[in-house]
């Protein structure tokens, strides 16, 4: 069973095996190879769009309410949405069916590379079902912890959503989390257990698990294999049959909620919008309700995956809007857009998100300062998750203080920043908030973990629920649960406000001097294994000079810890055969007071990638 310890204090769930291999699941017996069936010829002959048609504009105007279908895909982290998103996208018709359909609507590098969804994605599907013709809005969603404000962001266009659960892992902690999120939207939520095709998939233990946990009946479980195709069609069906049509009204004036936004070099911000009221068409003139500006409407459209225009977008329909907008803070995500002189009452938007990781970030060159401005405005455009704040360093000079959802979150924002706008900054280390009250020390008592409930799904996995410090997970705890747990293990996380501690300040110094991006808070009884551990990476991570390095961790004017990275040394005495033993020692005695003037004035330039490496904690903990 888990220990979780550790925000300046937060919420956690996290779902483990109650014993060393009890969460090894039985193979089931043997089975005939699932295939994926042939597409019914219906869809080939009585598409609505042929693909001819699509290079014309669509007119969407075809597609009454009582047709449309808003949905999301949420799962865990690998339990197969992007997978599932690729059948649904093929059965349609949307795109062709090919071997290298993998991951279609992940569009983003990083995602591709670290084959995870990062960035939540729209389609518009067009489906053909007992002689109607169904207009289908998909978004895939992200399945990773510190990308769930996307989920939440996504869910707001939504009536809807197919919640993936892995037949071989079952429920884990983002499933709990997604079902949540869902259930408070007050959303129709239809269960899918994915990857029937494994060997040792249990469907029908996962399906007692989201009956236990969810209160959902397991006869309403649909059981596919996404990889093979095998029942997704059952999927479009109960789509249109479970998933209630948008309650919208299309001749009130239009009134569009911004969910999503993307900015093009020529064309400016691209908002995708969710349209709750009226209409929208080319040449409108809208009005934003955050910044009261007016623009005229260039183009609207649907994904399909990509953008396809349209004549019109109707109430109940989502798609995507350009309008001119040409500066990154003029589209909020949340804002409310309206026809001009037609004003209405603003829809609620959206929950700021709380950050948990703060990073300084700084250009590599202060003559990149703006470059790296305009870069991080048209990413946080994006990624409206993040915070951003100016601060400065006297080492690095401007920067900003940027807060994130998460590690993994931090990572992805530096490599999409690299791979996107070709930025290389100086990321710094990651800390975590905290609220300093000056009182006696006597009065400060500090609590580490405390559990809040534990509750057993089934009798192979344990739902542990833990109060804990947040700077306890935020570099490499999720990593070290997985590896504990081989894999087994899941983890999600909360924000629950502030409790009392006893923290101090810790210094890193190189020979005397103080590395302000290594400055970090810890806990008083952790002070010295940590520094202890930062000085041991530090001394890996700087390269050798010709003179010694003294590494040291400090609290106030007392050494915690230290670590030396010992100097080149040249051999002075290679020419000195024999004689008088006082030559030597000139020549030692020489070498040690040059060495000892170039430790006074030589400069110690700490790596880029040095700042995340030196806190992580040694794996034996």
């Amino acid at each position: 069973m888990w220990t979780l310890v550790g925000r300046g204090w937060g919420c956690a769930r996290a779902l483990a095996p109650r014993a060393t291999g009890a969460a090894l699941l039985v193979a089931p017996g043997p089975r005939s190879a699932p295939t994926l069936g042939a597409a019914p010829e219906s869809w080939a002959t009585d598409r609505l769009y042929s693909s001819a048609e699509f290079k014309e504009k669509l007119d969407m105007s075809r597609f009454p309410v009582e047709n449309i279908r808003n949905f999301s895909i949420v799962a865990h982290v690998d339990h197969g949405k992007s997978t599932l998103a690729d059948r649904l996208l093929e059965l349609t018709g949307t795109i062709d069916k090919t071997k290298n359909n993998k991951q279609v609507l992940d569009k983003l590098q990083v995602e591709r590379e670290r084959g995870i969804t990062v960035k939540a994605q729209t389609a518009s599907l067009f489906y053909n079902c007992e002689g109607k013709q169904y207009l289908l809005n998909l978004i895939d969603t992200p399945g990773h912890v510190d990308f769930s404000y996307e989920v939440s962001r996504s869910l707001s266009a939504c009536q809807g959503v197919l919640l993936v659960v892995d037949a071989n892992e079952g429920i884990q902690a983002q499933t709990v989390a997604n079902f949540f999120l869902a259930f408070e939207a007050q959303l129709s939520v239809i269960p899918v257990i994915n990857k029937i095709d494994l060997k040792n998939a249990d469907p029908e233990r996962v399906e007692n698990q989201i009956e236990k946990v969810f209160d959902i009946p397991s006869d309403e479980c649909i059981k596919i294999s996404a990889k093979l195709g095998t029942n997704v069609e059952s999927v479009l069906q109960a789509i249109i049959e479970r998933i209630p049509p948008p309650k919208v009204h299309r001749k009130n004036p239009l009134r569009a909620l911004v969910f999503d936004s993307t900015f093009d070099q020529y064309r400016g911000v691209i908002a995708n919008v969710a349209l709750f009221d009226g209409v929208v068409s080319k040449g409108d003139k809208i009005v934003s309700a955050h910044t009261q500006k007016t623009y005229e409407v260039n183009e609207v459209g649907v994904l399909n995956p990509n953008e396809q225009p349209t004549h019109k977008l109707y109430a109940g329909q989502v798609g995507y809007l350009i309008a001119g907008m040409k500066d990154v803070t003029e589209a909020q995500i949340g804002d409310t857009l309206c026809l001009h002189k037609q004003p209405v009452e603003p829809l609620p938007g959206f929950k700021s998100a709380k950050p948990m990781v703060f990073a300084g970030m700084y250009p590599l060159d202060q003559s990149e300062y703006n470059n790296l401005k305009s870069a991080i405005e048209k990413l946080t455009l994006n990624d409206s998750s993040v915070t951003v704040h100016r601060d400065s360093s006297l080492a690095l000079g401007a920067g900003w203080r940027l807060g994130f959802l998460g590690l993994l979150h931090m990572e992805v924002f530096n490599q999409r920043l690299e791979q996107e706008y070709n930025a290389s900054v100086i990321l710094t280390t990651p800390t975590v908030p905290y609220k300093a009250v000056l009182s006696s020390s006597k009065l400060i008592k500090a609590r580490r973990a405390v559990q809040k409930n534990m509750i057993f799904i089934d009798q192979n996995r344990v739902m542990l629920k833990y109060l804990f410090p947040l700077n306890e997970i935020v570099v490499d705890f999720y990593d070290s649960l997985k590896s504990l747990s081989s894999g087994y293990a899941s983890f999600d996380y909360e924000d629950a406000g502030y409790q009392t501690a006893e923290l101090v300040k810790m210094d890193i110094l190189l020979n005397g001097n103080t590395v302000e991006e290594l400055v970090t808070v810890v806990h008083k009884d952790k002070a010295h294994s940590i520094g202890k551990a930062i000085c041991e990476r530090l001394k890996d991570s700087l390269p050798r000079q010709l003179f010694e390095i003294a590494i040291q961790a400090a609290i106030g004017s007392k050494i915690i810890a230290r670590e030396t990275v010992k100097a080149y040394r040249k051999n002075v005495l290679a020419k000195c055969y024999g004689g008088d033993i006082t030559r030597k020692m000139k020549l030692l005695k020489r070498q040690a007071e040059g060495k000892k003037k170039l430790r006074k004035i030589g400069n110690v330039e700490v790596p880029k990638d040095a700042f995340i490496k030196v806190l992580k904690t040694q794996s034996s903990k």
